[in-house]
């Protein structure tokens, strides 16, 4: 070991030492926030989409930020009102879920309100938090609800909020019930509780869309085990997290590899703005006049920026995301051990909103998502190349569109049944999450997140959940979750720490 990468394990182990010492994280207040406006919803149903994850954690997902100039206290108070405020324009968050005669599940909005928590670590520093390689289980203090199923809306709240005060910075830690929403309308809402808090109550264009008319609504009735569902994994499996950072620059040459191109710096405008905008394309929202945006008319129209109407650029076979998910397959699988001829499985969480037709909002309100698997030997991930992974999981997704999102539909209705999260071969990645919800965009008003983190909840061998960087421009952390030694074995694989930030 060379004396640079000493000194870096030092200060790890100093970081992580540092924060055990002050790992005393202590409830200062707690309130029951209800909306500031009476809901005049009716009860809303769950959806296909719903009802699998009443065995599922509530998510908690949450940001880290600089400590505001004003008191605690003061904050305190802000969050509680801009809760409020934020509750009324997300009605269904503010109830409690309910099972009707027919066994059917459905939120009632009946505003019986939210937790808001005042909690403290005030001995921890921000930078010891973010120092140490592997994230600290101090986080996972940071979040109310802690290891609570979805099925437990039916008497819990289905949103907790905790902010913790640390010595140099503040944690807001948001848990909601998985059963009522997904990624997508998660961080809706908490952006528009972050916009709330900046600049007060005004017309928001993000309006959640409540309406419950596509083929995700169904008669068909999910029966609950007795006593209530639980999750499908080992809760108390010993497991390492880490999150790898991944530049820009390290994403397109990583994309141009698996596209077998020759990545250069002078490329790299044009070969990201077309698969940026090609996926922009799905929202309803971007528009460039009465033109639509396909992925056709912007390959031509890059091609005349640069030179002409004879010129042609092909637009990438592999997105960024598929690349980089591929290179996260080949490290974890070689990492793994598994025989040659054990199925690994690669399963994709994809939004389900532009890919049904019609099309549902960009904001429907509830989960709209499914699972996509991939499957491959183990001996095939290995000895085939990046190229070859990504090209199946390129066309899985590919091939996911409105008829396969009914089919799936139709097929669940057919046997109802809660989803299976976890890893019970040992050979599977789950992917959650999304580089492209807007996670640091949540400035409460005295600056944007220093770091995004989760806690406890829907976590397992082989969890992976993508979030934007915090420089932007399609620069990737990835959260990792590995049992110790699949984590031990990924550090120090070369094809996958070459890509990885050292910053």
């Amino acid at each position: 070991m060379d004396s640079s990468s000493s000194s870096s394990s030092s200060s790890t182990v100093a970081a992580t030492v540092a924060v055990a010492a002050a790992a005393a994280t202590t409830v200062v207040s707690k309130c029951r926030v209800h909306p500031s406006h009476a809901s005049a919803m009716g009860d809303l149903k769950l959806s296909v989409s719903d009802l699998p994850m009443l065995s599922c954690h509530y998510i908690q997902k949450g940001v880290l930020l600089p400590r505001p100039p004003f008191p605690v206290q003061h904050l305190v108070s802000l969050l509680q009102l801009s809760l409020s405020r934020t509750l009324s324009l997300f009605p269904p968050l503010a109830g409690r879920l309910s099972t009707a005669s027919s066994g059917r599940v459905l939120i009632s909005c009946n505003d019986e309100g939210v937790d808001l928590i005042h909690a403290s670590a005030g001995d921890v520093l921000v930078a010891d938090l973010l120092a140490p390689s592997r994230v600290p289980e101090l986080f996972k203090s940071f979040f109310p609800l802690d290891r609570t199923v979805s099925y437990r809306g039916h008497w819990e709240p289905i949103v907790a909020v905790q902010v913790t005060e640390l010595r140099d910075g503040v944690f807001i830690g948001c848990a909601v019930n998985h059963a009522v929403v997904d990624g997508t309308s998660f961080w809706n809402f908490f952006n528009t509780f972050a916009e709330v808090s900046r600049i007060g109550e005004r017309r928001f264009s993000k309006v959640p869309d409540f309406r419950r008319e596509s083929v995700l609504i169904s008669d068909a009735v999910l029966k609950i085990p007795e006593g209530g569902p639980t999750v499908t994994f080992n809760e108390d499996e010993p497991l390492s997290e880490r999150i790898f950072s991944f530049t820009r620059e390290a994403i397109l040459r990583l994309k141009a590899k698996a596209n077998d191109r020759k990545w250069s710096e002078s490329e790299d405008g044009d070969f990201n703005a077309v698969e940026i905008m090609g996926k922009q394309m799905h929202d309803p929202h971007v528009t460039s006049g009465n033109v639509k945006l396909t992925p056709s008319f912007l390959g031509s129209w890059f091609a005349k920026q640069r030179g002409g109407a004879g010129t042609r650029v092909e637009t990438a076979e592999i997105s960024s995301f598929q690349a980089l998910s591929a290179l996260l397959w080949r490290s974890v699988t070689r990492a793994r051990k598994l025989h040659v001829s054990k199925t690994a499985t690669f399963r994709m969480a994809v939004n389900c909103r532009h890919r049904l037709e019609p099309r549902l909002d960009a904001h429907y309100f509830g989960n709209a998502i499914q699972s996509i698997p991939t499957h491959a030997s183990a001996g095939e991930v290995l000895s085939r190349d990046l190229r070859w992974c990504a090209e199946r999981l390129n066309r899985s997704v590919a091939a996911h569109g409105d008829a396969a999102v009914r089919g799936a539909v139709e097929e669940w209705e057919r046997e109802p049944r809660l989803f299976p999260l976890g890893n019970a071969d040992g050979a599977s990645i789950t992917m959650g999450s999304s580089p492209r919800f807007p996670m640091f965009d949540n400035d409460f008003g005295w600056g944007r997140p220093v770091a995004i983190r989760s806690g406890r909840a829907n976590k397992f061998d082989g969890k992976i959940s993508a979030f934007p960087g915090r420089e932007g421009g399609g620069s990737v952390d990835l959260e990792v979750v590995l049992s110790p030694e699949t984590m031990d074995g990924i550090e120090s694989d070369l094809e996958f720490m070459q890509y990885v930030s050292q910053h």
